[in-house]
């Protein structure tokens, strides 16, 4: 009889473990030819739609790291394409020291290059997330089969998608964040940090996430190497390492308009609800202090919500840890363009298979952030407001205009109330913290 059954089911056991190992690489083909034809997609509406080449951020890189040295880095604007806001060089002067080759280069191969570049960069990090969700059980087949899809679905999110429009350098911060939480030695993950936070100072947040797993060592050392960015900066530039740390540093109007629907953070969000900007300088005692009133409140709460949900994890989930950080550090910023959030795919990755995943409310929180990034809903709403520079907007789209720091605030709650009192991470999803690199 049992040989009756596996006849049926066909013709032997050989047979069944053939169908399931013909339905992996068929699946496996599925994943590349959507990735492959998705990247094909991109690089098909650079090179023949007529704003494909826009890529203004990239511009900016290239044609201000090209006034490297000349004491007019900060002076210099882009506005062949962003005629309502000449773009300025607004990166620290480590960023231009590291661009200033692309220069020399055709600004169309750099281009292309760039595009491939993300790609590959956004394949690691998911890579990497699998690997800290699950350890040496990624590299089972099916996960590298998921991993290769995930990126696929990954390029059409509209924090990768906008990255790709302006030839942005968020995921290859994100991959920095990412590998320094994976690698465990203390050398290579400060120096991805330090070297992170020079061309960009927001992933300067990642060494909160040290501080978290008591890699002291980690935190210290990428604060050495920041400093060092600096030190490099002002010996080939004494003046405009100045002017960066100085006077420019903390004008966040420089960067662009707070209250543009485009501007994801807490800040951003507060500015459109209340019809001003909840973060501008406010008087006490005569003395300007940088942040106002409502904007120091929401940052308080978004603290103490983010250290509780910290809490609430195993000490173990360190993908969970690092997203509780990051997430942070999007909020609190004065600026954090919808293009900023690529940290949001592995929280998608973390609520779909991390230690939560079987409580309730995972999905929903998944399903929201795919939705919402596959939309674009900050997209369609940069439709409905008159100019990026009118701060106030009808309630209705003030609301959807919150719709990331909305979902931040609902996420943190949701990991408080079942976190680690209500669930253990399984063994598949531990991985090594001391002592060694988790098998990718």
């Amino acid at each position: 009889m049992n040989r009756t059954l596996r006849w049926a089911c066909g013709g032997s056991d050989g047979g069944v473990r053939g169908s399931r190992g013909a339905r992996k690489v068929r699946g496996r083909h599925i994943a590349l030819a959507a990735l492959g034809l998705s990247v094909l997609a991109r690089l098909l509406w650079m090179l023949v739609s007529p704003n494909g080449m826009n890529l203004v951020d990239l511009h900016v890189y290239v044609g201000g790291a090209a006034d490297l040295g000349s004491g007019h880095l900060y002076d210099f604007t882009y506005s062949e394409k962003t005629p309502d806001f000449p773009l300025p060089f607004t990166y620290p002067p480590f960023a231009a020291v590291v661009f200033y080759p692309l220069h020399y280069l055709p600004i169309t191969a750099v281009a292309v290059a760039w595009l491939l570049l993300i790609a590959a960069a956004l394949y690691a990090v998911v890579r990497i997330s699998f690997a800290l969700l699950f350890g040496d059980a990624a590299r089972d087949e099916r996960r590298r089969t998921a991993e290769i899809g995930w990126t696929a679905v990954g390029l059409w999110l509209e924090p990768t998608r906008t990255t790709l429009d302006y030839g942005q350098v968020n995921v290859f911060l994100v991959l920095a964040g990412m590998a320094a939480a994976y690698y465990t030695g203390w050398r290579l993950s400060g120096l991805l940090v330090g070297l992170a936070a020079g061309v960009k100072l927001t992933p300067a947040v990642t060494g909160l996430y040290f501080l978290t797993q008591r890699r002291w060592a980690s935190a210290i050392w990428a604060a050495v190497v920041f400093a060092g960015t600096i030190a490099i900066s002002f010996a080939i530039s004494p003046v405009e390492t100045r002017t960066y740390f100085g006077p420019l540093i903390g004008d966040a109007n420089r960067i662009g308009p707070v209250g543009s629907v485009w501007n994801q953070s807490l800040r951003g969000a507060l500015t459109r609800l209340l019809g001003y900007d909840a973060g501008s300088p406010w008087q006490i005692g005569g003395h300007r202090v940088p942040f106002g009133p409502w904007w120091l409140a929401g940052a308080v709460v978004v603290a103490v919500l983010a250290y509780f949900a910290w809490r609430a994890l195993d000490s173990t989930d360190r993908l969970g840890a690092l997203l509780v950080v990051q997430l942070f550090g999007l909020m609190v910023s004065p600026i954090s363009w919808s293009h900023h959030w690529v940290w949001l795919l592995p929280l998608v990755l973390w609520l779909l298979y991390g230690p939560l995943r079987a409580v309730a409310g995972a999905r929903v929180l998944a399903g929201y952030w795919l939705l919402t990034t596959l939309i674009g809903l900050p997209w369609v709403l940069s439709f409905f407001q008159p100019t990026i520079w009118t701060i106030s907007r009808p309630g209705i789209l003030s609301w959807l205009g919150a719709v990331d720091a909305i979902g931040v605030l609902v996420f943190y709650v949701w990991v408080i109330r079942n976190g680690r009192r209500e669930r253990k991470p399984e063994p598949e999803t531990r991985a090594a913290v001391d002592g060694g690199v988790p098998a990718a």
